[in-house]
């Protein structure tokens, strides 16, 4: 028993023959310090990013001493708050300038996702930059006065004035509109559209309510098939069908959501294979698109349209948001009229030239973004542009008159000096719209036409990117990842 119960250990001792697996072993082990250099490299990466980003937070927090007004320079006058002007100020050297800035709002609007921010995708406030967030950065100090401007006078002597004020929505002289519906530009329009849903929901609800009245109340009518028209629609359907289903499960499938659109197909300015994919995905997700459609009056519970038969039809609604178009704003209307009316001939804004000046007014007056009538759409990447253009341009303008003074105390006459400036040229870098159900579509230079799942996650990497601040894109972020996690809050304020 001894000797048997001892050979085995002597056995298991002795060397045996391991051809094959020292040769395995010897192929295996040159593995290992490559594992080592990728984990350094990764923890090496993760260490830089999270120092970038700390630095960046307390840059954010820790503004540098600024100049003070400097009398001797000359004053530019900035109007509005929206993306032309913000574009400029965020770009505009104002070592060579002093700067006054006039808006009744105090911060910037990245309104490419109010939709989402009506619903609860977002937050209100993470898509809102407080203008002294930027303004507190330049290398001189601001004057930035809260308030709106309520008449410019084109003769008075001041160096430079740019309107940026924006336009208003378009109401085609349609009677109720303005009563009876809810607009989609501004904070506050956002906070009354989700006001009034919850409440449509929540007396839905009531007891004892007849059905044609829960009808109604459940009926979300969106007026015009542009880009804004179509995401809130969009947004609605997810908000609808993802949340409100499960916390209202008496009225689930009770919902309709209608777009009304006057012209034969939503997204005029998008290719038709991306138009015909959005009302395929409409159609899927049971939203009503009616083309063709014209609204003729609106009251407090129905509208009055022109169908596509050219018949009179009334459409019960809870809850009814215009978004047809943009006017322009009784100040920028009211400087129209006092500029030379064969130079200044359009209603929708101020006729500018290629240099972004408005014609009739010297050379003193610039307008960008919506107030402004130019052969580009008013989109807020043109305004963006037109923002950055003109930062560059009064650079460029600084420095000329500076080479101008120095060419004439060289003993040259002024009229021999040539101003270069470079006329604004805008390239389209394409378009984007969500079309609801996580897809949206993309129309990009060089005919690339994009759609579905993958293009709603570039819409949504295109936006973050766009977003003005580390803080707005955190906080963004951060909503997204909520709402996915923990649905949308559906509280009312």
């Amino acid at each position: 028993m001894l000797a048997l119960s001892r050979a085995p250990v002597r056995f298991a001792t002795a060397k045996v023959p391991t051809s094959r697996f020292s040769s395995t072993v010897a192929t295996s082990t040159p593995k290992a310090p490559r594992f080592k250099w990728t984990k350094r490299v990764l923890k090496g990466s993760a260490a830089v990013g999270l120092a970038v980003f700390a630095w960046t937070v307390y840059e954010s927090r820790h503004p540098l001493p600024q100049f003070e007004w400097d009398h001797s320079k000359e004053t530019i006058a900035i109007l509005g708050t929206g993306w032309g002007s913000t574009s400029l100020l965020k770009d505009l050297d104002t070592e060579n300038y002093n700067v006054v800035l006039v808006s009744p709002r105090a911060y910037f609007l990245f309104t490419p996702l109010l939709p989402s921010s009506t619903v609860g995708t977002v937050e209100l406030r993470s898509i809102m930059q407080p203008i002294r967030f930027l303004t507190r950065f330049k290398r001189r100090e601001i004057l930035y006065v809260e308030g709106n401007c309520t008449n410019i006078d084109p003769t008075k002597k001041y160096d430079y004035l740019v309107v940026g004020v924006g336009a208003e929505n378009a109401t085609f002289g349609i009677p109720g509109v303005k009563e009876n519906a809810c607009f989609l530009k501004e904070a506050w329009d956002a906070r009354r559209i989700r006001t009034q849903l919850l409440d449509c929901l929540e007396s839905a609800t009531f007891p004892g309510q007849p059905e044609s009245e829960i009808n109604r109340l459940l009926h979300m009518v969106v007026v015009g098939g542009g880009p804004t028209g179509v995401e809130y629609a969009a947004e609605l359907h997810d908000f609808l069908n993802d949340d409100i289903q499960t916390w209202y499960p008496d009225i689930a499938g009770k919902f309709k959501i209608t777009l009304v659109e006057a012209t034969p197909h939503v997204l005029g300015m998008f290719p038709k294979d991306l138009i015909q994919y959005t009302e395929r995905t409409f159609a899927e997700n049971k939203v009503e698109i009616l083309n063709n459609t014209m609204v003729k009056e609106v009251h407090q519970k129905d509208i009055l349209v022109l169908n596509k038969d050219k018949e009179l039809e009334t459409i019960p609604f809870g809850l009814l948001v215009w978004a047809t178009g943009n006017t322009a704003r009784p100040l920028v209307s009211d400087l129209i009229s006092k500029l030379p009316k064969d130079l200044q001939n359009q209603r929708r804004g101020l006729v500018v030239d290629d240099w972004l000046a408005v014609k009739g007014s010297k050379g003193s007056i610039y307008a960008l973004g919506d107030c402004s009538a130019t052969k580009w759409a008013p989109t807020a990447q043109v305004a963006s542009r037109q923002g950055a253009y003109l930062a560059e341009q009064f650079a460029q303008l600084y420095a000329l008159k500076r080479e101008k003074s120095k060419f004439v105390e060289e003993g040259n006459k002024p009229e021999e000096f040539v101003q270069k400036l470079q006329p604004f040229v805008y390239n389209h870098q394409g378009s984007l719209a969500y079309v609801g159900g996580d897809k949206a579509i993309a129309d990009l230079p060089f005919g690339i036409h994009l759609s579905g799942a993958m293009t709603y996650l570039f819409w949504r990497s295109a936006y973050m990117s766009n977003l003005f601040s580390l803080r707005n894109r955190v906080l963004v972020g951060f909503d997204w990842l909520k709402a996915k996690t923990f649905g949308r809050d559906i509280s009312r304020e």
